[in-house]
């Protein structure tokens, strides 16, 4: 298989569309900007808590502007609970500065953290700077819920791989509002602890590998939901550094359905570290 192949990976999403899932994929070269690989990347689907980033980046803007104080501290009870995930709901802390809110947004996709600085923050604030950074097809559409009622809205979170990988692109090259912005959401995400798609291949800690001692450059963030997986970030090696975003709508039937999906994020990390390295 050759540096610039991606063969296995498009043969994955081909069986997954035949299976009937909606797939797309986005990966640009991170020095010269070129696209590497692209299937249906201007389809606007499904992202889920991928789209919490234009919200991080709403947040740091904040900080830097001194609009929002990083040690404001946030009640629990003054958002709306949710049950069904997150790692807040667990901790006995009943309030949370601003910052670590972002960090549990970042690290963990806490969906009570996300609504605690969505509902800070303000809806509208986050779609003008969706609008502001020119991504004319992505939306953070709502908060987190345990269920979904016909008066919400369906998702989360719609994007496209385009979009969202020419946006990891941007932060990791100081693009995102500016140097300061861009560098403090790329550390939240260099924290992530979902390495189990793309990243599963990578080899990194989840723990710990904001800095790694293979010189392995890492951020990334997914985005789970019934049917639903997505995935963007940046991995950067000595041979070349590369932004992708792939996102995988299924019928989560059964589990040979999910690990399908799961399977063709992990193809496309293998063929990443290929070209990286």
């Amino acid at each position: 298989m050759g540096r610039r192949s991606f063969v296995s990976t498009l043969r994955s999403l081909e069986q997954l569309a035949e299976a009937g899932a909606q797939v797309s994929v986005y990966v640009t070269d991170l020095d010269n900007g070129n696209q590497v690989l692209a299937g249906d990347d201007h389809v606007t689907l499904p992202i889920a808590g991928l789209g919490v980033v234009p919200l991080l980046v709403e947040v740091a803007a904040g900080f830097e502007a001194g609009t929002l104080d990083p040690l404001e501290i946030v009640d629990r009870s003054s958002t709306d609970p949710v049950v069904s995930s997150g790692v807040w709901r667990n901790l006995r802390a009943p309030a949370l500065p601003l910052s670590d809110l972002a960090v549990l947004a970042a690290t963990a996709g806490d969906p009570i953290a996300v609504n605690a600085l969505l509902q800070r923050v303000g809806h509208e604030r986050v779609s003008d700077r969706i609008a502001a950074l020119g991504l004319t097809h992505t939306a953070l559409l709502d908060r987190f819920r345990d269920r979904r009622g016909p008066d919400d809205a369906p998702h989360v979170a719609v994007g496209t791989t385009r979009e969202l990988a020419r946006l990891f692109s941007a932060l990791v090259n100081s693009r995102v509002v500016d140097a300061a912005v861009s560098a403090q959401v790329s550390e939240w995400l260099s924290l992530n602890q979902d390495l189990s798609l793309v990243a599963a291949s990578t080899g990194l800690d989840p723990f710990a590998h904001d800095h790694d001692e293979h010189g392995l450059l890492f951020i990334n963030k997914t985005g789970r939901g019934g049917g639903v997986r997505a995935e963007a970030g940046v991995l950067a090696g000595p041979r070349a550094g590369i932004a992708y975003a792939m996102v995988v709508c299924f019928d989560d039937l059964s589990i040979t359905h999910r690990l399908r999906a799961h399977d063709a994020f992990r193809m496309l990390g293998l063929e990443l570290m290929e070209y990286t390295h």
